[in-house]
């Protein structure tokens, strides 16, 4: 099994290079951007996204990106928190999404993260939606689960 991870932050990365050293784990760990993947088309079996597709510039971008580098049928396994359907609760979304941007390293509350994951190409698996009651309710609910690309 390989493991590559891609993170944008050099101080994050350090971090994560830190804590990988720690575990033992061989990890690649690449400074980039998740719009421009540093990889070759089709040479992912499996692409994981933590709550990532809230802070990217572009995530249509981004998710073009995943779906290049998975093979055909890769798997992507995502987490990530998405705008409500609670009119109330959206509303104060999108009233706070440029301060809650500085608090939260340029994260977006109020994006619709599913209807972007679907209209990528992926095909949904498995699909939950829950609030994580350890996070603000701003960053709720979130969407766990995977998708594939199509089959060659």
């Amino acid at each position: 099994v390989e493991l590559a991870g891609v993170e944008p932050s050099p101080h994050m990365l350090k971090r994560a290079r830190r804590r990988a050293a720690e575990l033992g784990r061989k990890v690649e760990l690449v400074e980039a951007p998740a719009e421009q993947l540093p990889f070759a088309h089709d040479s992912f079996d499996t692409v994981v996204s933590l709550t990532v597709l809230c802070t990217v510039s572009d995530a249509q971008r981004t998710l073009g990106e995943i779906r290049r580098v998975l093979r055909p049928g890769g798997r992507f396994v995502f987490l990530e928190h998405v705008r409500s359907d609670d009119a109330q609760l959206a509303r104060r979304q999108d009233r706070w999404e440029r301060p809650w941007g500085w608090i939260a390293g340029g994260c977006h509350p109020n994006r619709r993260t599913l209807d972007s994951i679907e209209a990528a190409g992926f095909e949904i698996d498995e699909l939950d939606q829950d609030p994580l009651t350890a996070v603000p309710r701003l960053v709720q609910p979130h969407i766990k689960g995977w998708g594939r690309t199509p089959s060659g």
